[in-house]
């Protein structure tokens, strides 16, 4: 079932432009989480970031998909200030190497490049489910993604259980003290806020998702 279900670059590529048209929709949204706890300029950079991209994408996409998010990523890395550029910037170029060099991927080798990223995330940050991070909602993902394919679900229920999980996950941010980054100096007052780099993950997520073929 998983080596028949594929997604050629015409689905990354739109999931790209998707997901640089809802960062820069929801950049006031994610300024405004950032500024509760923050620095107030996660929208702002990863919008900074995304025009970047959307600016290259045309002349990017004629690469196989390993270059095409290696690019992506590079681009984050350079122009996404704070955290959020070398996190975003790891997720990127290394979901790309799972695709080989290739122009189209498997939804087995799908779930490898999600896992790749998500683990780059993990290790670039050092940061673990529980301390308020992106970490909440991407680790979660992972595992609810992990265990539906072991469980044979069809590829977009397995996202969708995938996409749930991290929803959840973000949610969870709410009641947590920060042990990361800028929010952790709140101490207790960065309790009942969400996190916004738990929720910029779920963006993403979804973007992936809602392109996803039946």
């Amino acid at each position: 079932m998983y080596e028949s279900y594929v997604l050629d670059k015409a689905y990354f590529v739109k999931v790209i432009e998707d997901l640089a048209a809802i960062v820069e929709e929801q950049r006031d949204y994610l300024t405004g989480l950032d500024s509760a706890i923050g620095d107030g300029d996660h929208g702002l950079n990863l919008s900074i970031g995304f025009r970047e991209v959307s600016k290259n994408l045309s002349e990017w996409q004629k690469e196989n998909l390993t270059i095409l998010f290696k690019k992506i990523g590079m681009a984050l890395l350079g122009k996404v200030g704070g955290s959020a550029g070398p996190l975003y910037g790891s997720l990127f170029m290394k979901m790309g190497e799972p695709a080989g060099g290739k122009d189209v991927v498997d939804f087995n080798e799908f779930c490898n490049m999600l896992k790749a990223g998500i683990e780059a995330v993990e290790m670039r940050g050092k940061a673990v489910v529980g301390e308020k991070t992106m970490v909440d909602a991407l680790r979660p993902a992972l595992d609810a993604l992990t265990k539906a394919v072991e469980d044979g679900v069809a590829p977009k229920i397995a996202f969708e259980k995938m996409l749930d999980s991290a929803k959840a996950g973000r949610e969870s941010t709410i009641p947590l003290i920060a042990k990361k980054g800028r929010a952790m100096r709140l101490g207790e007052r960065a309790i009942g806020h969400v996190d916004p780099g738990s929720a910029s993950s779920c963006i993403i997520l979804e973007m992936f998702y809602k392109n996803m073929p039946q």
